[in-house]
């Protein structure tokens, strides 16, 4: 199993909208992709930073979903106002319990 991790850092006060995003625009697109696993939405509240963690079941499928993910992070980081350009990380899965 693969794993993005999306980091975009924004304004505190616009995290509600980009929780409320995340529920019903983005999990249901990439529900869509072929071999999504799940997602896990990060935040803090104080500073405004969230994290999204996609998993996907083959580094096949996490490439693939690459230019659906792009959009979908450029729209959350125009929800957050985000501060400066989103960071991504790709992860092998080593231990899932």
């Amino acid at each position: 199993m693969f794993a993005r991790v999306s980091i975009i850092e924004g304004s505190p006060d616009r995290l509600d909208e980009s929780i409320r995003q995340t529920r019903e625009e983005i999990i249901p697109e990439a529900k869509r992709m072929h071999g999504f696993k799940g997602l896990y939405d990060l935040i803090d509240r104080k500073t405004g930073k969230g994290m999204v963690i996609t998993l996907w079941e083959t580094e096949a499928d996490l490439n693939a979903s690459t230019e659906a993910a792009n959009k979908l992070r450029a729209q959350a980081s125009e929800t957050l106002a985000a501060t400066q350009p989103p960071k991504v990380e790709i992860y092998e899965v080593a231990l899932q319990p």
